[in-house]
């Protein structure tokens, strides 16, 4: 077996930051030294490069297909019926159905910015909420919609509140049903997509002009190795949340099996602190 060795750039300003009531690292320009394994390789360099939205040209986002409120509404309503037409023989999809339809419903009903924040004060002052949580999530999403504004993005109001609308209900979501995860986490794409949602929150974030997947050949090698029954490990010196989503951003358009199937190793902070789990 020989050693592949992957470097990858990524600068991922504007930042958002992410509050945490542990600690409160920032995002920051982030450079990758990977080391993937496989049989028979010989040693090549691929880089990725992903940077920050600057203006409205820059991202395919004219149609952008992020869940909006109304959609995730009118989700959560379809799921009532499908709970009770669901088998008895999936009780877990079925347990989960239930958590989805019965808990608050406060940030799906939002049209406006003002509902959004006065829903977080409400929920506070209903004891769902923990107050210093509540002072993150204000936080977080005043972070995320100077971010985004940032790329001149003509419907950049649309987008905050559709992206953040979703990331508080899953935030309040948890805090109602907390989710434990095992040492082994396969993602969750129903009944709710967290990959594709993640996927759609930092999207508006990437410049993906001026991004680039150096070597992408790579990629399609990987994907063969990987059907032929191999296992390939990337080492990396991780800094940020958002560096899977970004990865997985460079690759859909190319190789979206890789995209979607990476299994990366997590520290305690992404999979307990209610704001990153």
């Amino acid at each position: 077996m020989s050693s592949l060795s992957l470097t990858f750039f990524a600068t991922t300003a504007p930042r958002v930051l992410v509050p945490s009531s542990s600690s409160n690292p920032k995002l920051s320009p982030s450079s990758y030294s990977f080391s993937a394994t496989t049989a028979r390789w010989h040693s090549t360099a691929v880089s990725f490069r992903s940077g920050a939205r600057r203006t409205s040209a820059t991202c395919p986002c004219a149609s952008f297909s992020s869940f909006n409120v109304r959609a995730m509404a009118k989700m959560v309503q379809d799921r009532e019926s499908a709970v009770s037409s669901s088998s008895a023989s999936d009780e877990q999809n079925k347990k989960m159905l239930n958590i989805e339809v019965n808990h608050s419903r406060t940030f799906l009903d939002v049209r406006f910015e003002q509902d959004l924040l006065s829903g977080i004060g409400r929920e506070v002052e209903a004891g769902r909420l923990p107050s210093n949580l509540a002072t993150g999530m204000e936080e977080l999403y005043h972070n995320y919609k100077n971010a985004v504004f940032q790329s001149g993005n003509s419907r950049a109001d649309e987008i905050v509140l559709s992206n953040m609308a979703v990331a508080f209900d899953r935030v309040l979501l948890d805090i109602e049903e907390p989710f434990t995860f095992s040492s082994y986490h396969k993602s969750m794409r129903e009944p709710f997509d967290y990959y594709m949602f993640g996927q759609n929150y930092i999207r508006p974030l990437v410049d993906f002009r001026s991004s680039y997947v150096g070597n992408v050949s790579l990629f399609f090698e990987m994907e063969e190795k990987l059907n032929q029954g191999h296992n390939i490990v990337l080492i990396s010196n991780h800094q940020t949340e958002a560096d899977p989503a970004i990865i997985a951003l460079l690759l859909e358009s190319t190789n979206p099996h890789v995209a979607e199937n990476l299994t990366y190793i997590a520290g305690d902070r992404v999979i307990t602190d209610p704001l990153c789990k």
